[in-house]
């Protein structure tokens, strides 16, 4: 491995003491110079076979946190433990006395966090350790927003997982002035010894300095979202928010370019966003399965649209470039994806990922899939959570620089659209699951998606939660440290700056009595990319059922054919009819006026406190549309 003994290099980047004391005496200091070394850090050296990453933990003996395999097209991470293979949506902890509506690490677990944060300290003086700087998001290294990773060496695979998705810096190119703004620390015996084998991951946001503590080894809590919440952080200070969505040019066979922002909850379809649309063997479009009678529907599409991904997950809008003609301009803030695979079930379920995977331009890091020594790792092969149970959260770090057609630089979205994962919804089993394929919001109904942000249905991505829960404002709030109500004028403000973007809500699994998987989202793209930002007319769309959900389609084609009347108005299903409907409707009211509470603050914009009452009177869909303006007709 090359190396660099970064100890002479440590005034160009005005390290605070006590890292330069971590540093200083730790047990050896790595400084991996690029991709090939990070590497071979996961893999422990070793060129092949399999390598144990495990630690001391006291009165436990050596534990094992997971297991790294070197196949073919890259390396294959599995933990022996499912819980660990899936993000804990209550892991995040807040050290600082700063304003926060998060759960503060001292209440939480009754006692000061100064102690253990200087333990850490102290492990990590004990470890052979690796670093790595980058940026945070997609700000350059001359903007004073730099960062680091303090690691033990033998979390080769965590390193680079971060160094995929923020991409590293290579030491002969830090800058002179290289500022670090934020630090991750990882620790991973910690949570045996803390926190009863829980993901905890705590941030502690000091002068000038984010630190954020890592106990455990999924880089989900902490290399992604963490990374996150560092930038919800910066935006809470300079008034702009990242967004919780993956952003896609939609390029019709007419070279037409639409811009389509999806939101939502994790599992809400934003990686799905950006892949093609799934085919049958015979090259059809499965709209949906009746999980009663067994009928399938299908749609013919000769052609679909290409699509040039833009974000996948995490998409900055900053002030400067966030008001474009009425349009909100969003890039990227990162440099690689973190995509989800459980829907990837068989060869030939998504040709354009699955060559991206099978034959990368690198190796690649997988998580939570079958792994054998030199055999290549193939994306539908998922690791069981038990037998014949597949764990839900299979995941491949993409750098971007491997897909065909990714944009780089700042774009004008013109229509944002949320995702919901839907039960199924019958009249002897009413749920939330009555939204149609596609629904066009009005703005203050959008902004208040946004502020319940439903988890919804069997979300893959997180550890269990029972019934309809929220992921909470932005659906990005498990990962900020901030304040609700700061977040909601936020994105309000944001939604007022824009008044050209357009809303829709598209669901996904299920569609009243019928399975669909993420169908309702790639035709729901194909529909608006193909028609643009042209007006609807006054017969095309109806107020819904329940208020709720906006406007329902009367009607829909695509290329010509026709989407039943069933997938559009769920109330016109036998299965479920009107009082199927109606009970799933009082069901999402109900979870809307219990998550509109915690945001009736004194600090709320007045315009929000409006929208907000509207909702809980029972407001209609014309009421929204006179809250803000009207873009639909």
């Amino acid at each position: 491995m090359n190396t660099i003994d970064y100890r002479k290099h440590w005034s160009r980047t005005n390290l605070p003491e006590h890292i330069k004391q971590i540093l200083g005496s730790c047990r050896s200091l790595t400084f991996p110079l690029n991709r090939d070394d990070i590497i071979d850090l996961a893999m422990g050296g070793r060129k092949k076979g399999t390598f144990e990453v495990s630690y001391e933990v006291p009165g436990k003996g050596m534990v094992l946190e997971a297991t790294v395999t070197r196949c073919k097209n890259g390396l294959a991470v599995n933990y022996p433990e499912p819980y660990m293979r899936r993000r804990d949506p209550d892991c995040m902890f807040v050290a600082d006395e700063r304003e926060t509506d998060k759960a503060r690490f001292q209440e939480h677990f009754k006692q000061p966090f100064e102690p253990l944060r200087q333990e850490t300290f102290q492990w990590l003086q004990k470890q052979d350790l690796a670093i790595i700087f980058f940026t945070i998001g997609s700000f350059d290294v001359q903007s004073g927003q730099g960062a680091m990773l303090l690691a033990p060496k033998n979390a080769g695979f965590f390193i680079g997982g971060l160094a995929d998705l923020q991409g590293m810096i290579p030491p002969d190119r830090i800058p002179d002035n290289f500022r670090i703004r934020s630090v991750i620390y990882l620790a991973p015996p910690f949570r045996h010894t803390y926190f009863n084998g829980k993901q905890v991951v705590v941030h502690n946001r000091l002068a000038g300095l984010h630190e954020i503590f890592s106990y455990n080894l999924y880089p989900g809590p902490s290399a992604k979202k963490g990374i996150y919440g560092v930038l919800l952080s910066i935006g809470e200070e300079e008034d702009w928010p990242t967004l919780h969505g993956s952003t896609v040019q939609v390029v019709t066979p007419y070279d037409n370019i639409t811009t389509i922002m999806h939101e939502g909850a994790s599992g809400g379809g934003k990686s799905e966003m950006l892949e093609y649309v799934h085919r049958q063997e015979d090259g059809r479009l499965l709209l949906g399965t009746n999980v009663i009678t067994g009928e399938q529907r299908f749609l013919t599409l000769n052609q679909a649209c290409r699509l040039n991904p833009v974000t996948d997950d995490m998409a900055m809008c900053l002030p400067n470039i966030q008001n474009a003609g009425g349009y909100l301009l969003a890039k990227d803030a990162e440099q690689a994806w973190f995509v989800r695979l459980n829907h990837i079930r068989r060869y030939g379920t998504d040709p354009h990922l699955e060559s991206i995977t099978i034959h990368p331009g690198e190796p690649l890091i997988f998580l939570n899939l079958q792994g054998i020594p030199d055999a290549t790792c193939l994306i539908w092969e998922h690791t069981e959570d038990s037998p014949g149970h597949p764990c839900p959260n299979p995941r491949v770090i993409l750098p971007r620089r491997l897909v065909p057609g990714a944009v780089e630089g700042p774009v004008e979205v013109m229509i944002r659209s949320f995702g919901l994962r839907t039960p199924p919804c019958t009249k002897d089993h009413p749920t939330y699951g009555i939204a149609g394929y596609l629904h066009i919001l009005p703005a203050a109904l959008a902004w208040l998606w946004r502020l319940v942000a439903p988890r919804g249905y069997s979300n893959p991505s997180i550890t269990d939660t029972e019934g309809m829960t929220s992921e909470g404002v932005g659906s990005y709030w498990p990962f900020a440290a901030g304040r609700l109500v700061d977040h909601a004028n936020l994105l309000l403000r944001q939604i007022r700056a824009t008044p050209k973007v357009r809303y829709a809500l598209m669901p996904n699994q299920h569609v009243g009595a019928w399975e669909v998987s993420f169908m309702p989202q790639w035709i729901g793209r194909e529909y608006l990319g193909r028609r643009g930002l042209a007006r609807f007319q006054p017969h095309q769309l109806t107020p819904a059922r329940c208020h709720l959900l906006g406007y329902a389609f009367n009607s829909m084609q695509v290329e010509g054919t026709p989407i039943p009347l069933i997938f559009l108005q769920t109330h016109t299903q036998p299965e479920v009819g009107p009082e199927g409907y109606d009970g799933g409707a009082e069901i999402l009211r109900n979870f809307f006026v219990r998550e509109l509470q915690k945001f009736r603050h004194p600090d709320l914009d007045p315009l929000g406190k409006d929208i907000i009452e509207c909702c809980l009177d029972g407001g209609t869909v014309q009421d929204y549309d006179a809250l803000l303006y009207d873009v639909f007709f």
